[in-house]
């Protein structure tokens, strides 16, 4: 039971890895089929985080409540919405329309994928979180580069395979044998006890995923304009993304809690002055590669922490609260470049990456010690406990 949760876990980062490999790199084709500039398509972007948040927040409940099975709808849901937006989106209004739908169903999936990994984490005693997020780094590389090479064959065909691929994820979830807790006609409310340790979580991972996306999202545009490498601009994001999956399969076992983030905020940072400073391609992928090493082992690791000190009854919406306050940060990092950039140029957008690295640096220890959650997996439940529903409103002492 233990290695078949674990299993299913990974087949809903693998499916949501395939979709968003495959959105990646259709961007271009799904633009020019809507018939919209530049400008336009940023408004339109907007549309998948309009819809992800409520989403998120909404997920947590519903997972609570009714199980995993909730998560394999999503997953299935995200699938079908990539397809109807290929077919659908011939113009700004059908664009927009669809990638909200896009984003509902992309934020539900991950608060519910994000769960169950951490259920199985807890119940196997195990990595299972950070090589699930591995398994999603992966995929995303892999489809955006069958994509690219699938170019020559109808726009739909690669939305079509992304669909089937998340329809069988999700029916793998959705057939999930037994819940975190069972169908319930109620689920206590969290408190703001059990809510602020959770915000504070958040709040690290907002800045981790800015870092992150920052680089993923500005990495090509940086080598093509400061570097002037051409059409090798694409090789900044793959050594990005590629370094992030491998870094995430290799430290998955890692359990020093603080030790991991204050590494990885140290390597965001010096990543990404390096990338600051670079004047040829190589340097600019070193730094890259650093960057992406540093950055991989952040969100996972507050993910694991708060997974192992959580009741399978407050799971879904613990998870909801810590993704949906740190996807502020992914949507925040691209522009926080682009305000930077357009202050001070991109060497310095990319100093100031590298200072939201340092703040993190700063603040891990001070917000984890705030939350409850310093010391560590064992340090937390001792100083802080678990989420517990035999003490609705606080937290309790509860042993696993």
């Amino acid at each position: 039971m233990k290695v078949e949760a674990s299993w299913r876990a990974f087949a809903g980062f693998a499916a949501f890895g395939v979709f968003w490999g495959v959105w990646g790199a259709g961007v271009p084709r799904v633009q020019e089929r809507a018939g919209i500039g530049d400008g336009a398509l940023g408004l339109a972007l907007l549309f998948v985080g309009a819809g992800a948040l409520p989403a998120m927040l909404l997920m947590g409940r519903a997972l609570d409540r009714w199980g995993p099975g909730v998560a394999g709808a999503a997953i299935m849901a995200l699938g079908g919405a990539g397809v109807v937006v290929a077919f659908a989106a011939v113009n700004l209004a059908g664009l927009c329309l669809g990638l909200a739908v896009v984003g509902a169903s992309s934020g539900a999936a991950d608060v519910g994928i994000n769960a169950i990994a951490g259920r199985a984490e807890r119940d196997a005693g195990k990595a299972v979180i950070t090589r699930a997020h591995g398994v999603f780094s992966g995929l995303v590389v892999l489809a955006s580069l069958a994509s690219g090479a699938a170019s020559s064959l109808p726009f739909v065909v690669p939305f079509v395979v992304a669909g089937v691929g998340c329809l069988a994820a999700g029916v793998c979830l959705w057939a999930s044998p037994g819940g975190f807790v069972g169908r319930r006609e109620a689920v206590a409310p969290l408190g703001r006890r059990r809510i602020v340790p959770l915000v504070l979580v958040g709040v690290l991972g907002a800045l981790a995923f800015a870092s992150e996306n920052a680089h993923q999202s500005w990495s090509a545009v940086f080598v093509d304009d400061e570097l002037r490498s051409g059409g090798l601009s694409a090789v900044a994001p793959a050594v990005f993304a590629g370094t992030v999956a491998v870094t995430r399969f290799s430290t998955g076992g890692v359990r020093a809690v603080r030790g991991a983030l204050l590494a990885g905020a140290a390597g965001a940072a010096g990543g990404a002055f390096v990338i600051s400073v670079a004047s040829t391609l190589a340097v600019a992928a070193i730094g890259l590669a650093v960057a992406a090493a540093g950055t991989a082992v952040l969100f996972p690791t507050l993910l694991r922490l708060v997974a192992r000190n959580v009741e399978d009854d407050y799971r879904g919406r613990a998870t909801s609260v810590v993704t949906t306050v740190s996807y502020l940060g992914f949507l925040a990092g691209p522009v926080y470049v682009g305000l930077w950039a357009d202050a001070v140029g991109l060497r310095g957008a990319m100093v100031a990456v590298a200072a939201l690295a340092v703040v993190l640096f700063v603040l891990a220890p001070v917000l984890l010690r705030l939350s409850g959650f310093a010391g560590g997996e064992r340090g937390a439940q001792a100083r802080a406990g678990v989420f517990s529903s035999a003490s609705p409103g606080r937290w309790s002492g509860t042993k696993r």
